[in-house]
C-alpha cells in the first residue's frame, strides 16, 4: 500500500518532475503532484507525493522536512485524510426558504406579511 505525503511551502518554480526527483532518492515514488491554481495555472505552493511503503516515506519525511529549496524551508509530513466539506458557501439545500421563523421578518405572503 502506498503512503501519501504532504509537501508544503514549495517555491512556485517546483513542478511534478522536480518534486518526484527530490523524493526518488529515498525510494520508489508512485506519484508526485504539485497542486495548480485552475484560473492562473500557477502552483499553489504545495503538493502530494505517494511512496511505495511506510519505511521509505518516513525516511523521505525525515530527510526532507525543513530542507531549503530555492530559499524556502519546505514542510514535509504524512498527508491527513481530506476533510468532508459542508454545502457550498454554507448554504443549505433549502435555500432562502421563508419557513424558518414565522414570528419575525416579513412573513410568507404579500408585501407586509408577518406581524406588521
Amino acid at each position: 500500500m502506498s503512503i501519501k505525503i504532504y509537501v508544503g511551502n514549495l517555491p512556485y518554480s517546483v513542478n511534478d518532475a522536480s518534486l518526484e526527483s527530490n523524493f526518488a532518492e529515498f525510494g520508489s515514488v508512485s506519484s508526485a503532484k504539485v497542486m495548480m491554481d485552475r484560473e492562473t495555472g500557477r502552483s499553489k505552493g504545495f503538493g502530494f507525493v505517494e511512496m511505495a511503503n511506510a519505511e521509505v516515506a518516513q525516511a523521505a519525511i525525515t530527510g526532507l522536512h525543513g530542507m531549503s529549496v530555492d530559499g524556502r524551508s519546505i514542510v514535509v509530513n504524512l498527508a491527513r485524510p481530506r476533510e468532508e466539506r459542508s454545502d457550498a458557501g454554507g448554504y443549505s439545500a433549502a435555500g432562502y426558504g421563508a419557513g424558518k421563523r414565522s414570528d419575525v421578518g416579513y412573513g410568507t405572503g404579500g408585501y407586509g406579511g408577518g406581524r406588521y
